[in-house]
């Protein structure tokens, strides 16, 4: 619809009028037109094809804002390419077309929209085009300088829209029938709403991201080119995990964002299946499959097969190398694009892609003077551990009074790392000195293993004990866990309680036979039983122990962490705990838009800057 010509007409007596169901109630509707006229404000929207259906979505205001001064900006503005969406994407105005930055995907269009009319089946609105919108733009002008209305207009598509006041605006599309003869008759269908501006559509804008990166999160997917149930992209997944992270950046951590101490985590996907596909292993697969069931069979080569090709030695090389290169690419763009960019480097990986970042870790160079820092390479002393001395990193933390603790303790930097908070109040460092130390020495997980696995007990063999749970984003348990406890404590009190009344009353009923025993001998029973005796311990003792409550100790679970937890897990919801069984693959694809998961990255990344959360979680 980009037609230049103008599609403007006035309605005349001779102009076939509305059908009596649509327009009969707009004659009631006389308004106040005595309003002067003012601009419209536009607001520039990009266009995202989903399921072969289009789908215009606005940018942020920040970002929108941005668009409309480029555009404004002079005769050079068509040559303008504008960052959107926190860099992750380009916009190049002259082409009107919306490019990612560090990932393959289709350009979208890009639209400065000021008028809008409402679709066909979701009932969203569309935007009409640039040109056309100028049309209506300017006839609504004349109508409001004039005060005159009822006008109609033609879009490019033979579509009337039809200007009745400043509040009721509607659009017709024609629809086309045959009689029985094979005549063509063209019949104005249900009228649709028309919008002036983006302020009288129901769309949510959002205001915009933080320019502040504090940390850089590389995500590696797992098997198959879907991460969940949707059959969603690793953009689109970590996309959500993204914006699932600003908006608990705003909830619990909003003084520190007040302050200014903090900005946001970029989180950028890193994919390894599409590279590994196009090697030509497809062909060859499709020349050995079967044609039955040639739907389950495709699926079995596109997902259940990654898993083989990672245990075969030609193609584990392959992956490993495609998600290393991948991560040095987008890190070197990164920086290029984020000059400023001073934080630190996480990984994290979903299903088989934990296992990958795991062997790409433990395969690292050890010496750092090895690394090529021009090509951009990740394994940076940042990244493989500084190698500064104690002294200099007390120094760093303005604790260099503490230096002749450790040394007389003979503890050195490895031993620091797997110093607990127990092990600092006994060497008599104090409350503040002792976060800092186990803040700064507490490495921030760089993997992320959702698979139902656990790494500590191999870690420390001999000890066993639960993983952790992670807390809840609104704080305490689940409503419906803590029920349960509660129950189970309560059954534990009943039961206490019932089995000491029914040795009571049995003591009693064994006594009654004998009522010739003497008074004496009755006082004395009743002090040898009321004194606590260290040789023979009551019955209650030797039938049911009395349950102690015992604080837990902290875990040290060596120097894979720093010392800290490595196994956690999340809180089952209410309805996953009537079969888990039936939530055993969604429990597995469900990190993506969990606040629980999304909370504790967040929390253990900004821990190590000392910023916490503004409530902690119980």
């Amino acid at each position: 619809m980009s037609s230049g010509e103008s599609y403007q007409e006035q309605l005349s007596q001779s102009d076939p009028s509305p059908s009596p169901n649509s327009s009969s109630s707009f004659e009631l509707l006389d308004m106040d037109v005595g309003s002067s006229y003012e601009p419209v404000s536009p607001h520039w929207f990009y266009c995202k094809v989903i399921d072969s259906k289009e789908l215009w979505i606005p940018f942020n205001s920040e970002d929108s804002q941005q668009l409309e001064e480029a555009h404004g900006s002079g005769k050079d503005c068509n040559e303008r390419v504008v960052p959107t969406d926190g860099g992750r994407y380009d916009v190049h105005l002259g082409e009107r077309m919306r490019y990612a930055v560090y990932w393959d995907e289709l350009p979208s269009e890009v639209r400065r929209c000021t008028w809008f009319y409402k679709g066909d089946k979701d009932n969203k609105y569309v935007p009409y085009s640039e040109s056309f919108s100028q049309v209506l733009e300017d006839t609504y002008m004349l109508a409001v300088t004039l005060d005159e209305w009822k006008k109609k207009l033609e879009s490019p598509n033979r579509e009337i829209i039809v200007l009745h006041n400043p509040k009721l605006m509607v659009h017709y599309q024609p629809i086309t029938g045959s009689d029985e003869w094979g005549s063509t008759s063209t019949e104005q269908g249900r009228p649709r709403s028309v919008k002036r501006g983006v302020e009288s559509i129901p769309v949510d804008i959002h205001c915009g991201e933080p320019l502040q990166i504090d940390h850089l999160v590389f995500v590696v997917h797992g098997i198959g080119p879907a991460c969940d149930l949707r059959f969603r992209s690793i953009v689109q997944c970590v996309n959500d995990f993204r914006s699932v992270s600003l908006n608990l950046l705003q909830t619990h951590f909003k003084k520190a964002q007040e302050n200014q101490q903090i900005g946001r985590v970029e989180f950028l996907p890193v994919n390894w299946h599409s590279p590994l596909h196009s090697t030509g292993v497809d062909i060859d697969l499709q020349r050995i499959t079967l044609p039955s069931i040639n739907r389950l069979r495709h699926f079995t080569n596109d997902t259940i097969l990654d898993v083989f090709f990672y245990n075969s030695p030609t193609y584990c090389q392959t992956i490993v190398d495609t998600v290393a290169s991948e991560m040095n690419r987008i890190y070197t763009l990164f920086l290029q694009r984020n000059p400023d960019f001073k934080g630190g480097v996480s990984i994290a990986g979903h299903s088989l892609g934990s296992l990958i970042l795991f062997d790409i870790l433990t395969n690292q160079k050890d010496s750092i003077g090895d690394i090529d820092s021009e090509k951009g390479s990740l394994s940076t002393a940042e990244d493989l551990g500084d190698v500064s001395t104690l002294e200099e990193e007390l120094k760093k933390l303005q604790l260099s009074e503490f230096v002749t603790v450790f040394e007389k303790e003979k503890v050195d930097r490895e031993a620091l790392a797997l110093c607990t908070d127990r092990d600092l109040q006994e060497m008599g460092i104090p409350l503040g000195p002792r976060k800092k130390i186990l803040n700064h020495f507490s490495a921030t997980k760089s993997s992320f293993d959702p698979v139902a696995y656990r790494i500590e007990p191999m870690v420390v063999p001999g000890v066993e004990f639960e993983p952790m749970l992670i807390p809840h984003h609104k704080g305490r348990k689940r409503m419906h866990l803590e029920l349960r406890e509660g129950l189970t404590r309560m059954s534990m009190d009943l039961k206490n309680n019932l089995l000491g009344s029914l040795r009571m009353a049995w003591k009693s009923f064994t006594r009654a036979p004998y009522p010739a025993l003497q008074a004496s001998e009755m006082a004395e029973d009743t002090e040898a039983e009321s004194e606590p005796s260290s040789e023979k311990p009551s019955d209650a003792n030797t039938e049911e122990p009395p349950v102690e409550v015992k604080e837990e100790a902290p875990i040290n679970v060596g120097m894979l962490n720093g010392g800290q937890r490595i196994d956690y897990v999340l809180q089952e919801k209410p309805i996953e705990s009537f079969n888990e069984y039936l939530f055993a693959l969604q429990s597995h694809l469900c990190y993506w838009e969990s606040e629980d998961t999304v909370l504790l990255v967040l929390k253990e990344i900004y821990q190590t800057q000392g910023i916490f959360l503004d409530q902690p979680l119980q």
